[in-house]
């Protein structure tokens, strides 16, 4: 499941990446995270005499779950960056694998990979960091679509392929694409052809044979206030990062 975690350490990734600094390890991101929502909660539950549920046994804060140490099923993941923009959002990268991953090792990877290697954009730079939003997906449940339009809108991501002038072409969107997007499925569908090369008439996409494969997945997001906020926990509590966050 993605954690808000992971895209915090995604952050001290990137960050660390023009600091030429040590990055946290993921466990130890995660068990700040969880130290730090903690004494959150439990400054509300000073303030207003009431407990808010979050437990300290490490299953759960605020609904984020922590490993503590557990075995983590690879699986495949993606790592958006967008750049927020007054009430809006603008795609800084996204890039990922169908391949399962070793969490940490696919974070690690991917984070940087999806800031500077995503062809379709320059390369993130240093003064954009702090107007940076993460999103980590990570994705289960593949399975072939009976038909092109055998998948839910919000519940699945989709994995097309399909031939076009003798090349075979595909492409993919997570699962949230379409809904943030306001998209029908045939407007989907379309849209993620047209990603993937297809250059014909609108009206002739559903002649092609078009082969889905959908899946679902989880999502979590950050931003660098987030990250930031975590950064300053990390210096106050005696493991210091100076000069990590930007």
């Amino acid at each position: 499941m993605a954690e808000v975690a992971h895209c915090l350490y995604c952050f001290d990734m990137l960050a660390s990446s023009y600091s030429k600094k040590t990055p946290l390890s993921l466990s130890e991101i995660e068990t700040a995270y969880q130290s730090l929502q903690l004494r959150k909660a439990s400054a509300d539950s000073n303030s207003n005499g009431e407990s808010n549920g979050v437990t300290t046994n490490g299953a759960s804060t605020n609904g984020h779950s922590v490993s503590n140490g557990t075995v983590r099923p690879e699986r495949p993941l993606f790592v958006t960056w967008n750049l927020l923009k007054g009430k809006g959002k603008q795609l800084r990268g996204c890039i990922g694998t169908f391949e399962p991953q070793k969490l940490e090792e696919g974070l690690a990877s991917y984070a940087l990979t999806s800031a500077f290697d995503d062809t379709r954009f320059n390369p993130i730079d240093k003064k954009e960091v702090m107007h940076l939003e993460c999103g980590v997906s990570i994705l289960t449940d593949f399975e072939p679509a009976a038909h092109p339009f055998d998948w839910t809108l919000g519940t699945h991501g989709l994995r097309i392929s399909f031939t076009y002038h003798g090349r075979r072409l595909g492409a993919t969107y997570l699962p949230d694409v379409p809904v943030e997007q306001g998209w029908t499925q045939e407007e989907t569908l379309l849209s993620l052809m047209r990603k993937a090369g297809f250059g014909g008439k609108s009206v002739d996409f559903q002649k092609m044979n078009l082969q889905v494969t959908r899946y679902k997945g989880t999502k979590a997001s950050a931003t660098y206030a987030e990250y930031k906020e975590l950064m300053e926990y990390v210096e106050e509590t005696g493991n210091a990062k100076v000069d990590v966050y930007i």
